[in-house]
């Protein structure tokens, strides 16, 4: 009993100590607390709903009203003519643009980190971070208007050579790549700023060992730079894998047209069409939450093996 006692004394002794604190630093955790709301709200929440997908949803009878259905709805999906064309379109799409969205940060940190002229260098950072802050809309409009087989800024390139105008938005196979070079333009340089801050973290010693050694640049780059960012390379490409069927569904959705639609109808935008557009909120729940699942089992795989062979890992 006196241990219980005790124990309860030391606990409400801490209690009290950690609200004293909270008391005197409110204005961290006033901070933190717009945050931790927003993950709760959009977030946590909406988990509540996605038992939809399980439910044949109606609008009279509600969430709760609605007669529960299992897995109806997702054997509908996975029996759908248009499923592995809608999963291929997702992974082609998805690989396309990290093949060329992942490595193109690293190379331009790398390239800017040995700018040595300050000037320069900031004028650099500014014209490849600009495009990030380019709205998803007037992006895909400048898109449109460049790849334009009229008039367009692509078409007038390839008549200075002598060749035929390419419609690259009319054909579902060039999609992919469109896609996928656009968010290099358009996120390459916010990316690449976690690579720099890495790099501005690596001992400067090493530099002026290999300097006095006599290793070239492209030696200090491979022996110092890429080891030096190694751990922030392997999370991020954990991260960006775990998100790999979760690509853009706003600028596929603009860039979309009935000729390329073949190979631009993604999961995304499917669930979109079928969840909103037709109001078959159960079954666009349902593929919503067979995406996620992929994503989760993905990001799980790729934490493992990145852990069992580099031994670095989110977790």
């Amino acid at each position: 009993m006196k241990a219980i006692a005790g124990k309860s004394r030391n606990y409400s002794t801490r209690s009290h100590k950690n609200w004293r604190l909270m008391k005197k630093h409110w204005q961290f955790y006033l901070i933190v607390a717009l945050p931790v709301l927003y993950i709760i709200i959009f977030k946590y929440l909406p988990i509540v709903g996605m038992q939809m997908a399980f439910r044949d949803y109606n609008v009279r009878d509600g969430l709760w009203g609605s007669d529960w259905v299992g897995m109806q709805y997702f054997i509908s999906f996975f029996n759908s003519p248009i499923f592995w064309d809608i999963v291929g379109n997702t992974l082609a799409i998805s690989i396309a643009t990290l093949i060329f969205t992942f490595p193109t940060p690293i190379i331009l940190a790398i390239i800017v980190n040995e700018i040595r002229d300050g000037a320069f260098k900031k004028l650099s950072q500014t014209i490849t971070l600009a495009p990030h802050f380019i709205s998803v809309i007037v992006m895909a409009g400048m898109i449109i208007l460049f790849l334009n087989p009229t008039n367009g800024m692509f078409s007038r390139f390839f008549e200075l050579f002598g060749m035929d105008p390419v419609n690259f938005l009319a054909s579902a196979t060039s999609f992919k790549f469109v896609y996928a070079l656009s968010e290099v333009w358009q996120n390459t340089g916010y990316a690449s700023i976690i690579y720099l801050a890495a790099l501005a973290g690596i001992n400067p010693e090493l530099y002026e060992a290999a300097r006095m050694d006599g290793a070239s640049r492209l030696k200090k780059i491979i022996h110092i730079d890429i080891p030096g960012i190694a751990l922030v390379i392997t999370i991020l490409l954990i991260l960006q894998i775990g998100e790999l069927t979760a690509i853009g569904f706003e600028k596929i959705l603009l860039l979309q047209n009935p000729i390329n639609l073949p190979g631009s109808q993604v999961i995304a935008t499917y669930v979109y069409q079928v969840g909103l557009v037709n109001a078959n909120y159960s079954f666009g729940t349902a593929i919503g939450l067979f995406n996620s699942v992929v994503n989760f089992i993905l990001l799980i795989s790729v934490n493992w093996i990145a852990r069992r062979f580099s031994g670095n890992s989110l977790w």
